[in-house]
């Protein structure tokens, strides 16, 4: 059947689940301008057993007609298409459902990146770059693959992830707040500060997770003042970026901030250009041998390894095209190895919400170095692989809600006692 033709009518089967006796399949609704992808996207979603498709469509009009028909886990948004674009049925999608997990899809030009990035911050949990033409996505082996990863990950958390913005907080905050007992509200934000507080103090051994379900095994800070702030994330992270180094800035002027994001090219040109407006410090993606200057930011081109050297006692920037470390390129280990060899004791990292287990090597070298990392907790993350990884080494000496990381890290930089 031609899937352009189904309109509103999505196609109805017998759930998995019933045919299986497992869990009950992820449901994904497809939108997309392009018959040819949506068919394609169909393929790859009934073919994993963990997912099944809801809809499909040709516009966002259509998806927002029929969203709570269909009742979709997880929406593909393409972002160019006629009648209604993807940002334009974005906050109808989540004013319609509000758990909704949107992952935004668009080519890599220009204009696509600017807007999956202003998706994020209306509410889309992710995004993921197509290929430039129908022909190069069927073929795609690599993209189909962080396609079906990110629906079956983001769809079964979708109860737990919220919407990341530059005024998130920690998950228990939002469920306080909509509770009517203004003396409950009180007493929940004190204990969550007392909380927070006890968390940054916890000697090594004391350490919990944000859901106090598992032991984590915290390090003593490095007594030497940092001289360089290295960052790894991934999903969820251009938001959490923004949220750290707006908070932490002041303390910024004192070191160079090198930053690896999970990101296609393009995407990493754009990012860097929104730090600097929203910082108002330079920032700029890295190129080869740069000088790393305080006060100055650096993030990873998308599709090559960034890590840091010296030359002539100064740190510089090297990028290396190198295989892809833990399915990544960049990669976060690369990163945090190289700048634990250049600044040891002096190294603080900071590893912020994403999915796999990138940057937990590095984790490990920076802590053999004596330096420091810091992860995001599980409740602020919209996905807790990343930081829960770096967790679970034992060599993080804090972990810390999102909306308190970045006046966490000021104090450090400033050489404030820990």
């Amino acid at each position: 059947m031609d899937m352009g033709r189904l309109g509103m009518y999505a196609k109805v089967e017998e759930p998995k689940s019933e045919r299986s006796g497992q869990m009950a399949p992820i449901r994904v609704m497809v939108v997309d301008d392009s018959v040819v992808i949506r068919g394609l996207f169909s393929r790859w979603i009934e073919a994993d057993p963990d997912l099944e498709v809801a809809a499909t469509h040709r516009n966002g009009e259509l998806a927002v007609k029929d969203i709570e028909r269909s009742n979709p886990d997880v929406v593909v948004l393409d972002v160019e298409m006629p009648v209604m674009d993807g940002l334009t049925a974005l906050p109808k999608l989540l004013e319609k459902k509000r758990d909704l997990i949107i992952v935004m899809a668009s080519t890599l030009t220009r204009r696509n990146a600017e807007v999956s990035l202003k998706a994020l911050s209306l509410g889309a949990t992710d995004y993921v770059a197509k290929p430039e033409t129908t022909g190069q996505t069927a073929g795609a082996v690599e993209f189909q693959r962080e396609l079906l990863e990110k629906l079956r990950l983001l769809g079964r958390g979708g109860k737990r992830v919220k919407r990341t913005r530059t005024t998130a907080e920690p998950a228990r905050r939002m469920r306080a707040e909509i509770v009517n007992d203004p003396h409950k509200k009180q007493n929940d934000a004190l204990a969550e500060r007392t909380e927070a507080r006890a968390a940054l103090r916890r000697p090594r051994g004391m350490g919990l997770n944000a859901a106090g379900k598992q032991e984590i095994t915290l390090r003593s800070y490095s007594s030497v003042v940092p001289r360089a702030l290295v960052i790894g994330s991934s999903t969820g992270g251009p938001q959490a970026l923004q949220r750290v180094l707006t908070d932490a800035r002041d303390g910024l002027l004192r070191v160079p901030v090198v930053i690896t994001q999970h990101m296609p090219r393009t995407f990493t040109t754009i990012l860097a250009e929104h730090l600097h407006k929203q910082l108002q410090l330079p920032s700029k993606e890295a190129e080869h041998m740069d000088v790393l200057k305080p006060g100055h930011v650096y993030v990873a081109p998308g599709g090559i390894h960034l890590k840091i050297g010296k030359q002539n006692g100064q740190a510089v920037s090297l990028l290396e095209d190198g295989a892809p470390v833990n399915f990544c390129k960049p990669s976060v280990d690369p990163l945090f190895e190289s700048a634990a060899e250049v600044f040891g004791t002096a190294c603080l990292a900071l590893v912020l919400t994403g999915m796999g287990s990138d940057g937990a090597s590095g984790v490990n070298v920076i802590a053999g170095k004596g330096g420091s990392v810091i992860a995001q907790d599980e409740a602020s993350s919209v996905v807790w692989g990343m930081p829960g990884a770096a967790a679970r080494t034992g060599n993080c000496s804090g972990i810390v809600p999102l909306d308190q990381i970045g006046a966490h890290v000021k104090r450090i930089l400033k050489g404030a006692a820990r």
